[in-house]
């Protein structure tokens, strides 16, 4: 890399933190470790060079080849990273977000009639709010999952409504809880059907766009009311790294049993899947998530941050090396 490219490579780093993340010049400075004056300049440089104007033109050097390495070694479709750069929680979702949105954009953009189906959780919902708004209404949104606890209220991130908004198209909702009552119960929810209409028109959508969970105690499903603290403690003895529209995930990448399995009314997901499903998550949190989900190939695309990307690939070097010694 040429000194002006690494120069430029600075440059966007410095207009991810400040555009994105919404970080100080003086926070600008010290994550990337140079005077308050370099990095004033580094902002108006990206500026002056055009790396910025509604998305950040210019891609990190070191988040393409990072890209570039998960894809190969999760046999990915897609995959964006974004600096992390010791940005903040608030800031790495931010970032994660708006990369995310671009991505939805190149669905949602189309003129032919997409339909698209759409999880929940944080990532996600701040994913959404990035979108511009959209002339679509040939376009239908699908709910993959039911937003309903069991007290009967409804969780803040029930994002598919958001997506429907953003597209002013048709907007399916899962009527259901996300667990069941009981197995019975689960029984009547789904066979329903408007749960069967939902559930088979979200079987033959054109993209699904999903989170990542971590499960531990104050995990968004555990704060939200949809597993409580002891079955929070029963999936971690059992390993579980990962969730995602309430399927549990082991350390492994392999769907993990658990007595939830028969209350859950979320649609189905596979590892090893053929489907275009495309998640969004990161941060240190999700790390172990994140690299579960990719192992068991539950995915086909990915928007994740820098560190995420490192822990997933060094986990999965870490894996082969012990396999050799064992062989």
């Amino acid at each position: 890399m040429s000194k002006h490219d690494r120069k430029l490579d600075q440059a966007a780093r410095a207009a991810w933190l400040y555009y994105i993340a919404g970080e100080t010049q003086h926070q600008i400075a010290d994550r990337l470790g140079v005077s308050r004056q370099v990095a004033q300049r580094l902002v108006a440089m990206a500026s002056e060079q055009g790396l910025v104007s509604v998305t950040i033109a210019h891609p990190v050097a070191d988040c393409m080849t990072l890209a570039g390495r998960l894809k190969t070694r999760f046999n990915l479709e897609y995959c964006q990273v974004v600096p992390s750069s010791g940005a903040g929680p608030e800031g790495l979702q931010q970032m994660i977000a708006v990369a995310g949105a671009e991505v939805m954009c190149q669905t949602l953009k189309r003129e032919t009639p997409q339909t698209i189906a759409v999880g929940s959780g944080r990532t996600l919902r701040a994913t959404i709010e990035e979108l511009p708004l959209f002339d679509r209404p040939q376009h239908s949104c699908v709910s993959l999952i039911g937003a309903i606890a069991s007290d009967g209220s409804c969780t803040r991130y029930d994002v598919p409504l958001w997506m429907a908004e953003k597209t002013q198209g048709r907007y399916f909702i899962l009527p259901a809880p996300l667990y069941a009552d009981s197995e019975q119960d689960r029984a009547l929810w789904c066979n329903h059907r408007i749960y069967r209409t939902v559930t088979e028109k979200a079987a033959q959508a054109d993209v699904l766009f999903v989170g990542i969970g971590q499960v531990a105690p104050g995990c968004p499903l555990n704060v939200d009311g949809f597993i409580s603290d002891d079955q929070v403690a029963t999936l971690e003895k059992q390993q579980v790294a990962a969730e995602m529209l309430g399927h549990f995930i082991g350390e492994d990448g392999q769907r993990v049993s658990s007595d939830l399995d028969a209350r859950l009314t979320s649609v189905r997901l596979t590892s090893a899947t053929s489907r275009n499903v495309i998640a969004f998550a990161g941060g240190q949190e999700k790390h172990r998530a994140i690299c579960a989900v990719l192992k068991g190939g539950w995915i086909s695309g990915l928007v994740t941050d820098e560190e995420s990307a490192r822990f997933a690939l060094a986990e999965e070097e870490q894996g082969k090396t012990l396999t050799r010694k064992i062989c």
